[in-house]
């Protein structure tokens, strides 16, 4: 089992990335967890196309421990395990806190036992990098830290700040840096911009995804590129993405 960590500032498409992620590893014939650590509990959406799920906070807090692990779960495309970890309700908690009680939930239920994943990826909001934030990166969670980010300044700005937590962690036995993946906007010097970024962190741009309509398009359907458009130019940019992460962290693909 490999587990890996995607980082990034919110709105920056991470999680539609993340989930064309998904699809693409399950249509390798991985079985592959996607956990949605972010308290607006949309990171899976596009792979099940359910508008609401149980996230484990909420069954946390509305049932206490009588619940069970196939609560917490929504089986999407290509069979691909979906977990929304939740937030607090609004003003009250810390969703940082709520993101460490989900992944110890999801422990304690023996999920990782149970759905025996290939893959597990995490889909960590990157706008601070503090407490719960970090509990992907820590022993026992995500081998390897992907980061995303545009050439916009606030985003490369999060992902020094990733970064900057993933070095501050180097000699725990912690989750390494993994790359960076550059998904355009289209700004002014976008590509000098994040590869500069990549060599003030002593990282490197493993792939570089296009602004395209057909990611839109297949939002609108609430579906990933990869299940809406198989056949399109940017499911074969997530394809090869995928593949490069698996590498990455040394698991090769025919």
């Amino acid at each position: 089992m490999i587990k890996l960590a995607v980082y990034g500032k919110g709105g920056i498409g991470k999680s539609t990335t993340v989930s064309n992620l998904a699809a693409a590893m399950a249509d390798l014939g991985l079985k592959v967890m996607q956990i949605g650590c972010d308290p607006k509990a949309d990171s899976t959406a596009a792979l099940h196309g359910k508008k609401q799920v149980d996230t484990v906070l909420e069954l946390v807090r509305t049932r206490k421990n009588d619940f069970t692990l196939e609560d917490m779960v929504t089986v999407g495309y290509g069979g691909v395990i979906c977990v929304e970890a939740g937030g607090p309700t609004p003003g009250l908690g810390c969703a940082g806190r709520g993101i460490i009680a989900a992944l110890e939930k999801l422990a304690e239920k023996g999920a990782y036992e149970t759905y025996t994943p290939d893959v597990v990826i995490y889909d960590v909001l990157g706008d601070v990098v503090c407490g719960g934030f970090s509990m992907p990166m820590r022993a026992g969670y995500a081998d390897k830290v992907f980061v995303i980010t545009s050439g916009e300044n606030m985003a490369i700005h999060a992902a020094a700040n990733i970064a900057m937590a993933v070095e501050n962690f180097k000699g725990r036995g912690y989750a390494t840096l993994g790359g960076i993946i550059l998904n355009r906007r289209n700004v002014k010097n976008e590509d000098a911009k994040v590869a500069e970024l990549a060599e003030d962190i002593h990282s490197s741009v493993i792939a570089a995804l296009s602004r395209s309509d057909t990611v839109q398009e297949a939002e609108e359907l609430g579906k990933t590129v990869v299940e809406a458009f198989p056949d399109s130019p940017m499911a074969g940019e997530y394809r090869a993405l995928a593949r490069t992460l698996l590498e990455v962290c040394g698991v090769r693909v025919c």
